[in-house]
């Protein structure tokens, strides 16, 4: 298969993680049993170019399913950039997407060129696309138009919280996958792809790995130094998921109530302040009574939006877009503008959508993950009440937390037992977290933090948004970590970034 450089983008599934709950069935591969050999890598051009014209694409090919000895084999797009500095090289650092249904094959190229020399001189940057996302050996669940809408995928409950219309979404959309998904579609979860991982590390021809995994990619990386701990040089796990072992994903998707009530108030400073463009308010205290009262009168009397999908703005459409918002300071006047435009009964032009090849294939992903880790409810009535629950506790995020995805309707059976993060292995990681992050909370990234133990040290820092290393200008973390990369070395304990 050929290689394309075409970015994948994070869709409503994606950028959060997974949920994983009671699994029963028995572990079908092991670590030990996935580190077959693998062939070295034929690197050439990326078709289509690249950001960095130093940047080289590679196929992996990998088993589609590691208990199967015969198992037909699916292909892995690679990218890198080699070290700056062949004769300083250390070895290669991998850089894991969030997703599930993320992409880091142009990451060498982008924000790979931000690591500070001492890192990019030692070390090959590399990218992939994990299995199941394009131009890796794709599944495409071949959902309904409208089920591709973010409000959609993620499983906001009906005006009156009933959960009712999420279980009849949930079982379209599960059937959709099931009918459309492929063998492939079954084969998809964090545990195989850590195996792939540790089959491209030696197709790479290293003996060890250094990794920097964002959101999802944190359980990723988390998961990989679990199955192969000394397989892993320097770890930097960034916006940490929880690992909840009996809920993985499930655990994640509720993180956005404790998120959402993290990081909106410093929204709503934003939207207060005096000579803000943007201003909704005049005080502070104001904004959150106001989102609460526009998202209720949505819920009542949709305004039409055409060309948006759905083509209406209502209550959910509105938390939706607060969720998406409050990812990065940088996104908020997207929410202000919104809530400007609703108060006087009219909407901003519809949002340019990706691809729905693309949306499609990144729901795919999502879907086949999040449902494959873990087994979820079947019952309505668990859900129902955990909305009602969240719905009372957490207002503004109106009981979708706690909601069923289409995994409540999943037809397949795990197919082995959610991987438990534990304190055994070299102490190599390092964790960097912000304080105020609506996607992946400071309280779930605790519980990785106490999982790991004495293997890791966190980096906690005085910031606000999604993604903490290199993106949000805090020199104290960016400074802690790329001193992890380049010299091995971690501060001695926990430590705080104001």
């Amino acid at each position: 298969m050929t290689q394309r450089t075409r970015t994948i983008r994070n869709a409503a599934i994606v950028g959060v993680s997974t949920a994983l709950l009671g699994i029963t069935a028995p572990v079908t591969a092991t670590a030990s049993a996935t580190t077959g050999p693998s062939k070295p890598l034929t690197w050439t051009d990326c078709e289509g170019g690249a950001a960095d014209p130093r940047q080289q694409c590679a196929t992996l090919q990998v088993p589609m399913d590691y208990a199967d000895p015969d198992s037909p084999l699916i292909d892995i797009a690679v990218s890198r950039i080699p070290a700056e500095d062949p004769d300083a090289r250390r070895g290669a650092l991998l850089l894991i997407p969030g997703g599930p249904g993320g992409s880091s094959l142009n990451d060498p190229s982008k924000k790979g060129q931000k690591l500070p020399q001492e890192v990019r001189g030692t070390h090959d940057l590399i990218g992939f696309a994990p299995r199941g996302l394009a131009p890796s050996t794709a599944v495409d669940c071949g959902l309904e138009y409208g089920d591709l809408a973010t409000s959609r995928l993620r499983p906001w409950p009906a005006p009156d919280g009933s959960v009712d219309g999420n279980m009849v979404a949930a079982q379209r959309m599960a059937d959709a996958c099931a009918r459309n998904g492929g063998e492939l579609m079954r084969h998809l979860s964090t545990a195989n792809e850590a195996r792939d991982i540790d089959r491209l590390r030696a197709a790479l021809g290293e003996r060890k790995i250094s990794a920097w995994g964002v959101s999802y990619g944190t359980y990723v990386g988390a998961v990989y130094a679990q199955l192969f701990p000394h397989r892993t040089d320097r770890v930097v796990l960034d916006s940490v998921d929880d690992p909840d072992p009996a809920r993985v994903a499930r655990a994640w998707l509720a993180g956005h109530e404790q998120g959402v009530e993290d990081v909106f108030p410093h929204f709503a400073a934003w939207a207060s302040k005096p000579g803000n463009p943007d201003r909704l308010a005049r005080k502070a205290a104001d904004v959150r009574p106001m989102f609460l009262r526009l998202a209720a009168r949505l819920d009542r009397e949709p305004i039409p939006w055409p060309g948006a999908n759905p083509e209406e703005l209502n209550g959910n459409v509105l938390r939706q877009t607060m969720l998406d918002s409050l990812y990065r300071p940088s996104r908020y006047p997207a929410l202000a503008e919104l809530m400007r435009a609703a108060r006087q009964g009219t909407v901003p032009p519809a949002p340019e959508a990706p691809p729905e090849d693309v949306l499609q294939n990144v729901a795919g992903v999502g879907a086949g993950t999040l449902c494959n880790d873990v087994a979820w409810p079947k019952s309505g009535a668990v859900y129902q009440k955990g909305v009602d629950e969240s719905r009372a506790k957490y207002p503004l995020t109106a009981g979708m937390p706690r909601n069923a995805m289409l995994c409540a309707a999943w037809p397949y059976q795990p197919r082995e037992a959610p991987v438990r993060i534990t304190d055994r292995g070299p102490s190599n990681i390092l964790l960097v977290q912000n304080e105020r992050d609506v996607a992946t909370p400071f309280s779930g990234a605790l519980k990785m933090r106490e999982a790991l133990g004495r293997r890791a040290v966190m980096v906690t820092v005085d910031s606000t948004g999604h993604d903490a290393y290199l993106a949000e200008g805090n020199a104290c973390g960016d400074r802690t970590v790329s001193h992890f990369l380049a010299t091995g070395e971690r501060p001695d304990a926990d430590t705080y970034c104001e």
